[in-house]
C-alpha cells in the first residue's frame, strides 16, 4: 500500500471536483485512479484535468460499485491508502465491504440508503464499527458539505464559542438559476427522494415530524443573496449531531426551493412520476423515480448554465461562561467560479472539495483511529485551517437577535 494513493469511485460532478481537487494538491495525493461504471466518464474528466495543464498521472478503470468482488478486485490491484466513495448511497455498504475484504481506509459524503425506502439512517453503517476496528482501519462518513463542512463548523463552535449548545439549525441555500423550469443539482433520484419525504426535527428529547415541505419560514442570506424560503427537512446529518452532542435541545434543518421547482414537484408527486416501488409498462418492470431521471437533464450537464450563489451554515445559539449568545458561520460559493476552476457548478464543488480534504486529513492522520466514525468526532482545526485554501472560505457572526 503507496501511503499518497487515492482511489475514488463515482465519475459524476462530484467525483468530477474530488479528482481535480487531488489532482491540484499533487504534494498529497502521489497516485490517483478514478473508477466508474462508466469508463468514458472518468476519461472525459481526466481530459479536462490535463488541460487545465495539471500534469500528475491519472488512471482511470472501469468498476460495478454494486459488485462486492469487483470492487474488492480493483482495490487490491490500485493498493491505495484511502477509497472516496462518491457513487450513489446505495452502494455504501458494498465499498465498505471491499473496503474492509482489502484493508484499505475508506470515506464517503452521504449516508446509506436501500434503494427501496427513502429513508436516511447511519445504522447500517455504524454496524460495522467493530468490523473496521478489528481490522485496524477507518471509515469516514458523511465528508461532504452537509454533511460535512456543516458537521465540522459545529464541532468548531462547540470546541471554541460555546461551553453549551442549545438550537442548532442547519440552513442550505442554492441561490443558483440554471434556466432550466425544472432540474435538479445533483442526482435526481436521490434528490427528489430526499426532498419529499416527511421533514423531522429533534427538540427536548424527542423527534417530531411533518408533512413534506410543510413548514416554511423566510431567511435573508448574507453576501447580497437576500431573502429566501425556507422549508424544513430532514437531512443525515441530525442524526449523528444529536448522538455525540445530546445537550442540543433543538435541531433543524432548512433548505431554499423556488416556487417553479415546488410546482413541478407536486405536479409529478400528483400523477405518480415520483415513486419508487416498480409498475408495469408493456410488460416491464419500471420505477417512475428512475425513468423521471432519464428525462430530466444530467446535473453534470447544469455547470455552464448555472448562474448565482449557493449559501450553507450553521445558525447555533447556546452559552458561553453563562452569558447567552447566538452564532451564525457559512459559506457562500459562487457556480460560475466553481465551473470556471472545475467544470462543475456549487453544489458538487462544495462536496468534492471536503471529500479531498478529509481524505487528506486521514493520510496525513491528523485525523486517525480504527473503527467508523462521523467527522465531528475529529479534531475541526486542522480542517478548518485548510477548507479556505482548498477553496471553501467561511465567515463568521455573532448576531444579536436569534432570527431563525
Amino acid at each position: 500500500m503507496e501511503k499518497n494513493n487515492v482511489l475514488i469511485i463515482g465519475a459524476g460532478g462530484v467525483g468530477r471536483v474530488t479528482v481535480f481537487k487531488c489532482a491540484q494538491h499533487h504534494d498529497i495525493f502521489k497516485n490517483i485512479t478514478l473508477a466508474s461504471r462508466t469508463k468514458s466518464k472518468c476519461d472525459n474528466i481526466v481530459n479536462d484535468i490535463y488541460a487545465k495543464g495539471y500534469k500528475i498521472p491519472i488512471r482511470t478503470e472501469s468498476v460495478d460499485a454494486d459488485k462486492i468482488s469487483e470492487l474488492t478486485a480493483l482495490i487490491k490491484d490500485v493498493q491505495p491508502n484511502i477509497v472516496i466513495n462518491v457513487a450513489l448511497p446505495y452502494q455504501d455498504l458494498t465499498i465498505m465491504e471491499a473496503c474492509l475484504s482489502a484493508g484499505v481506509n475508506y470515506l464517503d459524503t452521504a449516508n446509506y440508503e436501500h434503494p427501496d425506502t427513502a429513508k436516511f439512517c447511519y445504522e447500517p453503517q455504524w454496524n460495522y464499527h467493530e468490523k473496521f476496528q478489528r481490522n485496524g482501519i477507518l471509515a469516514l462518513l458523511g465528508c461532504g458539505f452537509d454533511p460535512g463542512v456543516t458537521n465540522v463548523y459545529t464541532a468548531y463552535a462547540r470546541k471554541h464559542i460555546f461551553d453549551r449548545i442549545n438550537t442548532l439549525d442547519i440552513i442550505d441555500c442554492n441561490a443558483g438559476d440554471h434556466g432550466y423550469p425544472f432540474a435538479t443539482n445533483f442526482n435526481p433520484e436521490i434528490n427528489i427522494r430526499e426532498i419529499s419525504a416527511k421533514g423531522r426535527f429533534y427538540e427536548n428529547g424527542n423527534w417530531h415530524t411533518t408533512e413534506p415541505l410543510s413548514v416554511k419560514k423566510v431567511f435573508n442570506f448574507p453576501d447580497e443573496i437576500g431573502e429566501k424560503d425556507i422549508y424544513l427537512l430532514y437531512h443525515e446529518e441530525m442524526e449523528s449531531l444529536i448522538k455525540h452532542y445530546p445537550e442540543i435541545k433543538r435541531m433543524r434543518f432548512w433548505m431554499t426551493f423556488g416556487e417553479s421547482y415546488l410546482n413541478h414537484l407536486r405536479v409529478l408527486e400528483n400523477v405518480g412520476m415520483t415513486r419508487i416501488d416498480s409498475v408495469i409498462y408493456e410488460g416491464h418492470k419500471i420505477v417512475p423515480l428512475q425513468f423521471l431521471k432519464v428525462l430530466l437533464p444530467d446535473p453534470a450537464s447544469l455547470g455552464s448554465r448555472t448562474k448565482g450563489k449557493t449559501c450553507i451554515g450553521c445558525w447555533i445559539n447556546g452559552e458561553k461562561g453563562g452569558d447567552e449568545k447566538n452564532y451564525y458561520i457559512y459559506n457562500v460559493c459562487d457556480h460560475e467560479s466553481c465551473f470556471i476552476e472545475t467544470g462543475a457548478q456549487a453544489i458538487s464543488y462544495t462536496t468534492g472539495v471536503p471529500a479531498a480534504l478529509g481524505a487528506k486529513m486521514v493520510i496525513s492522520e491528523q485525523w486517525k483511529g480504527s473503527g467508523v466514525f462521523n467527522v465531528e468526532q475529529f479534531d475541526p482545526d486542522p480542517f478548518m485551517q485548510e477548507i479556505k485554501e482548498w477553496g471553501l472560505s467561511w465567515n463568521e457572526t455573532f448576531p444579536e437577535k436569534n432570527t431563525i
